[in-house]
């Protein structure tokens, strides 16, 4: 091998390290609180549309959360609160929208965690 193909490989193998390294810190930035979650759920009033067990929701319109995936949830959230701006990535509800412009990132991963959390009878097809 030649001194230039070591020193791409160098280059890119520390480059490599670095990203993996700024996701591994971007990633475990914030724990999720599932108390927290507990807590703006209620603060929030999610009962009301979602059911008190968040299984059986009021309408066949509103999804059933209780053991939903926690990084489902999150991004559905964040979907809402981007709105219809982006319609590569916004959810278009009044109701959800206005329930989570006040969340922040943080706290929307606690809810998320605190809902995947509740024992639900959601299946994952076989």
């Amino acid at each position: 091998m030649n001194k230039p193909d070591q020193a791409l490989r160098m280059v890119v193998n520390a480059a490599g390290a670095a990203l993996f390294a700024a996701v591994g810190v971007i990633g475990s930035a914030h724990a999720a609180s599932i108390e927290n979650g507990k807590a703006l759920v209620e603060s929030h009033n999610c009962a009301a549309c979602h059911g008190a067990k968040f299984t059986n929701p009021v309408s066949n319109e509103y999804p059933k959360l209780a053991g939903q995936h926690a990084d489902y949830l999150y991004w559905a959230l964040r979907a809402y609160q981007t709105g219809t701006g982006n319609p590569n990535f916004g959810r278009n509800n009044a109701i959800m929208q206005a329930q989570v412009q006040s969340l922040s990132l943080s706290d929307m991963k606690d809810i998320a965690a605190y809902l995947e959390s509740l024992p639900g009878d959601l299946v994952d097809k076989k």
